[in-house]
């Protein structure tokens, strides 16, 4: 089956997301991270498009590109077959460094678009790696580090951004720096700005679940089970990353409007 084309944003505006295979890391030492940021510099003056943000986490990367040329595929293709070349040589290993084909979200609005660059900012304070401003690896320092030379500043674009609040320069900064800050919940009326990649678990890999976690070795025997009862092992099981309600449904050999109310 073809795969279906990516919808255009309307902003052009995407938020992409690549993640090394089998949530492998990516990234082993700082001149990684160096080579991932001279790989966007270089694809940002071949395909022309504007960075807004970015993260790069040990195994996977956040990039918020606006694209008016229609041209993502092809941008994304670039640089992850640009760093993998480098990471295959350098680490002497063959085959893919990142899961199939890259995930994009659309960004249709300044809300989102602003939203997002904090998202992406706080990457690495949600992982538990440190604070947004300790983490090198990100935009964050374009936006807020004078110390960052000329060169280093172009692989993002920070005007525009700053020019969504509308104000004079500095209190466009001051204002950002303090949006920025803000600790961001995701709730359900945000526009699924958490947009993550999941890996898909394995029947087999759900079903050890059940019998490894919630000590249930009899799983078909969970169609007689009380439906209160029932319920909860369905919402602990769709709580794990990667499952699906049809697959649940066809685990569990039950229907699949039982699974989703519950």
């Amino acid at each position: 089956m073809p795969r279906e084309a990516r919808r255009k944003s309307l902003s052009n505006v995407y938020h992409c997301m690549l993640r090394g295979i089998n949530q492998q890391d990516i990234f082993f030492e700082d001149k990684d991270y160096l080579v991932f940021q001279n790989i966007i510099k270089k694809t940002k003056k071949v395909y022309l498009y504007q960075l807004y943000s970015y993260v790069l986490m040990p195994n996977h990367i956040h990039l918020e590109i606006k694209d008016e040329n229609q041209k993502l595929s092809q941008i994304i293709h670039s640089i992850a077959t640009s760093y993998a070349i480098y990471f295959n040589k350098k680490y002497e290993r063959k085959g893919h460094l990142f899961e199939n084909r890259f995930q994009s979200k659309n960004v249709e609005s300044v809300y989102y678009i602003l939203n997002l660059v904090r998202y992406i900012h706080q990457n690495p304070l949600k992982a538990g790696i440190c604070k947004m401003e300790r983490y090198q690896w990100s935009s964050y320092f374009d936006y807020f580090n004078n110390t960052r030379t000329r060169e280093e500043e172009e692989i993002v674009d920070t005007k525009e951004v700053f020019n969504m609040f509308l104000s004079s320069k500095q209190e466009s900064k001051e204002r950002f720096l303090e949006f920025n800050q803000q600790i961001f919940k995701f709730q359900k009326s945000i526009e699924l700005l958490e947009f993550e990649m999941k890996n898909k678990l394995t029947d087999e890999e759900v079903i050890y679940f059940l019998k490894k976690e919630l000590s249930i070795h009899n799983i078909q025997g969970i169609q007689k089970y009380e439906k209160d009862t029932r319920d909860e092992i369905i919402r602990k099981i769709k709580q794990m990353k990667g499952t699906t309600q049809k697959q649940i449904s066809r685990i569990l050999g039950l229907n699949a409007k039982i699974i989703r109310k519950a």
